[in-house]
């Protein structure tokens, strides 16, 4: 067998392989053989069909397949001879014009680009910490207390307020014409929680049980809702009823309600700091980990092979129809996800990961079982029963091969920061609470 290797543009090349006639025919001839020994046909007993007939029903698809597998065995024998690191699968076609006895094939492909990573120390980057302040501790214990709260009929003639859970109808026109979305009946929301627009709530705020209110809203420009969004509407309300909330006290009772295994003020303020200091970390991580790869990544300059990116639209096409089938969007296999949306962050985490395993391979970087075992404890620790939960992670080898991307994304950001020129920022609490995680690299 012979191959010739050329450059097309970029990362694309072209191979081409040439293989003896003869080895294919043997090849075929010795698995109709194999065949011929169990294939059932009618009016012949198993094993007893006349090769020919064999040939004659089977022969293309065999021939098929063992061309397949011996043009595959030699792409990639000669790819390993070269050094090519091949990027996704060949396009394979057989040419018209080859000599007598033998068969030539042309396979295009791509290879991976070769990542010159530079000196670390001219990268920049910015590396952020983050403390919890007694405030957010307060918060969260607010907010703890607000998602036990009861609530109570007010009083006759008492007026909606902040935090009042308010049963109401209402109706809503444009240009006198009803609208979509814009009529409920015995609807309840919690006022001064953000569940409907500010003008809506400005208006109800103050109403009494029974009283019925006419009032002008006008919907943002961006609305979810396209027939509305940037229109003003006439609304319709009647207060039907209000209820006061009412906070649990901030006593041992409650405390025991949430697990606190030491049922004081001290005991509960402990273990939100441990819980809020946890969460801080793997924000802080998450972040630093993206800000460290992004500033080597822009300071690398390298194409990217089309068949990754491909794959990975088609990756992040399928898991977006999965999130919308989790939804319960109706026929979310039919709904139209032009490649486009994807495109960009794809090509994006792929150049991420080709850096990323550029770093780890030349400074050995891996995930240590250790590491690992460390990451599980940590992401275990949140829950009711860290140890049901390590269980549950170190009995799928998918699950754990996930912590292991975390904690080699991890050893990358940290190799990173200890050899560029990083900038110290502190955030405060709310900051990095109000601020999206970076998503991960891979």
């Amino acid at each position: 067998m012979a191959a010739n290797i050329e450059t097309l543009e970029k990362l694309e090349r072209k191979m081409t392989l040439t293989l003896p006639a003869d080895s294919i025919r043997s090849e075929v001839e010795a698995r109709l053989r194999k065949l011929a020994r169990t294939v059932r046909m009618d009016g012949f007993r198993p094993g007893k069909v006349p090769l020919n007939i064999v040939a004659q029903r089977y022969g293309y698809s065999v021939q098929y397949e063992v061309v397949n597998d011996k043009v595959g065995e030699a792409f990639f024998k000669e790819a390993a001879d070269a050094k090519l690191r091949v990027a996704g699968q060949p396009t394979i076609t057989e040419k018209s014009d080859a000599p007598e006895g033998q068969l030539v094939f042309d396979a295009v492909f791509e290879v991976f680009p070769e990542i010159n990573l530079g000196d670390l120390s001219a990268v920049e980057v910015e590396k952020l910490s983050a403390e919890v302040s007694e405030d957010a501790i307060d918060r969260t214990i607010d907010i703890l207390r607000k998602q036990r709260c009861t609530f109570a009929q007010r009083a006759k003639g008492s007026p909606a307020e902040e935090g009042d859970r308010v049963t109401i109808d209402f109706s809503g026109k444009l240009d006198g014409e009803p609208f979509e979305g814009g009529k409920a009946d015995d609807f309840v929301f919690i006022l001064g929680e953000g569940q409907m627009l500010k003008e809506f709530e400005d208006a109800v705020r103050g109403m009494k049980t029974g009283e019925s209110k006419t009032f002008p809203l006008s919907f943002p420009e961006n609305y979810h809702g396209k027939e509305v969004a940037g229109k003003t509407a006439d609304f319709l309300v009647t207060l039907k009823n209000i209820e006061a909330a009412h906070l649990p006290e901030l006593n041992e009772a409650f405390i025991k309600s949430l697990g606190v295994a030491d049922p004081t003020i001290e005991g509960l303020r402990a273990d939100v700091r441990k819980n809020l200091e946890r969460e801080v970390k793997f924000r802080v991580a998450a972040r630093n980990k993206q800000a460290a790869l992004d500033a080597v990544t822009a300071k690398t300059e390298f194409d990217v092979p089309k068949a990754s990116v491909q794959a990975e639209v088609a990756r992040m096409s399928e898991n977006a129809r999965a999130d919308l089938k989790a939804r319960g969007i109706k026929d979310a296999d039919k709904v139209d996800l032009p490649e486009d949306l994807f495109r960009s962050n794809a090509e994006r985490r792929v150049r991420l990961g080709l850096v990323l395993a550029e770093l780890v391979n030349a400074h050995k970087l891996q995930a240590t079982p250790e590491q690992i075992k460390t990451q599980v404890k940590e992401l275990a620790a949140s829950y009711e029963r860290p140890a049901e939960v390590e269980r549950w992670y170190f009995q799928d080898a998918n699950r754990l091969s996930n912590v292991e991307a975390m904690v080699l994304e991890a050893n990358v950001a940290d190799y990173v920061f200890s050899h560029a020129k990083v900038t110290e920022k502190t955030l405060s609490f709310d900051e990095l609470m109000s601020a999206a995680a970076a998503p991960a690299a891979a």
